[in-house]
């Protein structure tokens, strides 16, 4: 996600959020977003000078947020515009899990792991029940998670037996996932979907 797209999703929470009740305090911004304080501050201004937000100071030295009209459409503006970026994304993903299948077809692969837990990995695992592929477990070298999808989540690519390959699903940190992954099976057993944007070729890796 670049840098444009995190803006308007911390401006489009901001306005919500104040959609729903004026009294909102900045500081329960910052929970819903899951963002630094100082930061929801900044988007909180941004939103007044834009034209988007007013705010009244009221007694015990806290504030009112209201949206303006303006407000009001550039919610709407942004909402749209984040569902059909979504949208998008989870037909693109589908098409390259597809595609990926396609190739582990051609590879004679029918077993495979799949490494990272994000949405990529579930549409993956979706998407594996319509070509023919089985799933046999998840691989997440950073995460906490114990269970994924019905399966246990593995911190190591040889507690899988039985794996023909593994498909690369890591949104957050493809690269990291890679390198780890390479150091413990055949780079060539590794399928990268094209959605990720990301080769091997990058790293210094062969495909």
């Amino acid at each position: 996600m670049n840098k444009k797209e995190n803006s308007e999703i911390y401006s489009l929470g901001v306005l919500e959020a104040i959609g729903e009740r004026s009294d909102v305090s900045q500081r329960r911004l910052a929970q819903r977003l899951g963002v630094a304080l100082g930061l929801v501050n900044s988007y909180t201004k941004r939103c007044i000078r834009k034209g988007w937000v007013k705010a009244q100071q009221v007694p015990g030295n806290r504030y009112l947020y209201y949206l303006t009209p303006k407000g009001f459409l550039e919610k709407s503006r942004l909402s749209a515009s984040y569902l059909t970026s979504s949208m998008d994304f989870y037909r693109r993903a589908g098409s390259s899990c597809l595609a990926v299948f396609d190739e582990c077809g051609q590879k004679g692969w029918h077993r495979i792991a799949l490494c990272g837990i994000s949405d990529l990995s579930e549409i993956a695992f979706i998407r594996s029940q319509e070509h023919g592929v089985e799933i046999l477990g998840f691989i997440d070298f950073f995460g906490a998670r114990e269970k994924f999808l019905g399966h246990t989540v593995n911190r190591d690519a040889n507690d899988l037996n039985n794996v023909d390959g593994f498909v690369l699903t890591d949104l957050a940190n493809p690269t990291e996932t890679f390198e780890r992954l390479c150091a413990q099976v055949d780079e060539n057993r590794i399928l990268v979907p094209g959605i990720l944007e990301w080769r091997p070729q990058e790293m210094g890796h062969s495909s």
